[in-house]
């Protein structure tokens, strides 16, 4: 037997089902984009810009091997023609959300800060996705 004391607050920031009437009708978790392109710290800057244009992205998240988000690269990095490692090029510690944040709420952060998109992540850093603000306006 098992006593979950975390709650349901803990719960929902790892994208588990929820349900009742305080939950919100759509998350970050719901629409997170799950095809978002990764890569992990050893990989060669001009590998990665190959493999993201292929699939017409701007952006590569740098993760562990646990697939734990350690940084992104975004538009600057992959232009680069540098010789680097990805670990080299990225940002990072990028802000992120959990999957719970409800849409609305997660609009108003990335308009007040100017944004084109947010990550997602669970309470111990494991990437669930990326929103992009297209998304949800």
């Amino acid at each position: 037997m098992y006593d979950y004391v975390a709650g349901k607050k803990d719960w929902g920031s790892y994208g588990l089902p929820r349900e009742g009437t305080n939950v919100p009708t759509r998350t970050a978790g719901d629409i997170a984009r799950r095809d978002v392109p990764t890569c992990v710290l050893g990989d060669r800057l001009a590998e990665v810009q190959k493999r993201v244009r292929a699939v017409d992205w701007d952006t590569c998240i740098v993760l562990n091997e646990q697939r734990v988000v350690l940084g992104r690269l975004g538009r600057k990095a992959l232009a680069s023609d540098a010789d680097r490692s990805a670990e080299e090029a990225m940002t990072p510690g990028p802000s992120t959300v959990r999957p719970s944040i409800g849409t609305d709420a997660l609009l108003e952060r990335i308009r007040r800060r100017i944004l084109t998109s947010f990550l997602v992540t669970t309470p111990d850093g494991s990437l669930v996705g990326l929103v992009r603000r297209d998304d949800l306006e």
